[in-house]
């Protein structure tokens, strides 16, 4: 199926590995220009060369940190009018509620909600006005289904999901549509950074480990940042713009709910 998103332009943010590459990746393949943006360099650039020669079309690395004022300024120089924005940033730190300080709240707030809302803020009224945009935010299947462990992030990724749905209620009617995809068990260096650091504390061989947690998913594997890649670029297509407001999970069918 041809998405037809060819030529058109896209941010990804946290766009050097894992899901943020995945996603670069599936709209390369679908033509589209892209401005990549993470804050190492030299992984950066390395993926951007990747994606430039294997797809062909112009892509924009931005070294930044996208949860600053600074970092989002100079990634909306590079792409001033873009018709896809996916936001996307690095999960805050696991631990227990009591032992959070106010602090990391506001970081995690910072990081996972209004970093995204303001890009939004941004890039939305211009992509009414030009009657084409795909706002993909990805954010976590804790969203639906909370981790105790990681309370930072159920809490901000949630206010976000909050914060946009009336929004994309409203900026339909200009073809421009605001979803949140959900990512459950995907294999990426962050979950193995994270299982590793399991299996350590439980006294497991990693592999082990790993294979045994992955094993009680009704998929009984982990995701593909292929996989999560090609759903994301879906939702960016001129075929899904009666798809809006909506939170769809790409977990391997972990999600207990019905709805």
């Amino acid at each position: 199926m041809d998405f037809g998103i060819r030529g058109r332009k896209a941010i990804v943010c946290a766009a050097s590995k894992g899901l943020g590459r995945g996603t670069a990746e599936a709209l390369a393949g679908e033509g589209v220009d892209l401005v990549l943006c993470a804050r190492g360099k030299d992984v950066l650039e390395a993926t951007a060369e990747v994606i430039r020669r294997e797809s062909g079309v112009p892509v924009t690395a931005i070294a930044c940190d996208i949860t600053t004022e600074a970092g989002r300024a100079a990634v909306l120089a590079a792409c001033p009018a873009p018709d896809i924005l996916i936001t996307n940033a690095g999960g805050p730190p696991p631990g227990t509620f009591n032992g959070f300080e106010l602090e990391d709240w506001r970081k995690a707030v910072e990081s996972n909600m209004l970093t995204p809302i303001a890009l939004i803020k941004a890039v939305v009224v211009g992509m009414q006005a030009r009657g084409f945009g795909r706002i993909v935010n990805i954010t976590s299947s804790s969203v639906k289904n909370p981790i105790a462990s990681l309370e930072l992030s159920n809490g901000a990724r949630a206010g976000l999901t909050g914060a946009v749905a009336a929004l994309s209620r409203q900026t339909v009617r200009r073809n421009v549509t605001i979803n949140n995809l959900l990512p459950g068990w995907h294999d990426t260096d962050r979950i193995r950074g994270s299982m590793a650091g399991r299996a350590k504390a439980a006294g497991v061989p990693f592999e082990e480990y790993i294979g045994k947690a992955v094993a009680q998913t009704p998929a009984g594997r982990m995701g593909t940042i292929a996989e999560f890649g090609a759903t994301a670029a879906f939702l960016c297509s001129a075929q899904a713009g009666y798809i809006t407001g909506q939170n769809i999970l790409a977990d391997g069918g972990e999600y207990p709910g019905t709805l």
